[in-house]
């Protein structure tokens, strides 16, 4: 590739499908409950206020269940794009599944479970958000008495149910800007992700990777391809079709 000419935008749109390949379960599994946990008691503003231990309790077993997962060949093989692509994911998943692959650009929707934030700020500042384990947060548990300095207690940072995204505007930027786009794991139907679509330019290719064939209802006059396979499987295929067509 000519060294000026620009690499060829790929926007990924990932959900919680290429993450349960690696053994991390999401609430959809199991009639709203995650983990054995009613989501509407642990992912909710009115849980925060109710039971707050509750809710730090729960997302510090989910943190330490990230440490027995790793990244899977989906994961892999969208970090591997970045050689040849400009590769920018956003993803509905709040674990660190695509950067420990090795993606450099990734937007998380919902938030991240290694990251907190006082109560009283609603994520709007990037700056204000904490990461567990690092010098401010040594982690990995939070405890209700953990707070910033101001005194504020920390909450995981993590959109809930009934909550703004603030992550959005961001995303739409991104999709808009793209040359070709990948919906993998989830079937695009929980708004306001499920607009993201949309954004992408009318003469963007849009292709989807799920096991589910009903998944694409409602996307089959958009997509380009759709691979009926799960994410470790398809994406890889989807990968070397894309470095085809696309001349890399």
């Amino acid at each position: 590739m000519d060294a000026q000419r620009k690499k060829p935008v790929l926007v990924v749109l990932s959900g919680a499908g290429i993450s349960r390949e690696s053994g991390l379960k999401t609430f959809r599994d199991s009639d709203g409950l995650w983990e054995g946990y009613n989501v509407m008691e642990v992912a909710t503003p009115e849980a925060w206020a109710a039971d707050p231990e509750l809710v730090l309790e729960f997302y510090n077993k989910r943190r330490a269940q990230l440490d027995e997962v790793e990244p899977n060949a989906a994961h892999r093989a969208l970090a591997d794009l970045e050689d040849d692509f400009d590769v920018r994911i956003v993803t509905q998943n709040v674990d660190d599944l695509h950067e420990r692959a090795g993606s450099t650009q990734v937007v998380h929707l919902h938030g991240q479970l290694r990251q907190v934030r006082a109560e009283d700020n609603p994520g709007v500042v990037e700056s204000d958000i904490l990461t567990v384990g690092g010098p401010e947060v040594p982690g990995p548990d939070i405890a209700m008495g953990d707070v910033d300095d101001r005194g504020v207690q920390l909450r995981p940072h993590v959109v809930w149910f009934g909550e703004a995204v603030p992550m959005m505007n961001k995303a739409a930027a991104t999709v808009a800007q793209a040359d070709a786009v990948l919906v993998v794991g989830t079937s695009m139907q929980v708004y306001p992700a499920a607009g993201l679509i949309d954004i992408a330019p009318s003469e963007v290719p849009v292709f989807m990777v799920n096991p589910d064939a009903s998944a694409a209802d409602g996307y089959r006059s958009r997509l380009d391809s759709f691979y009926a396979l799960p994410a470790s499987e398809g994406v890889p295929q989807w990968a070397a079709a894309i470095r085809l067509r696309l001349g890399h």
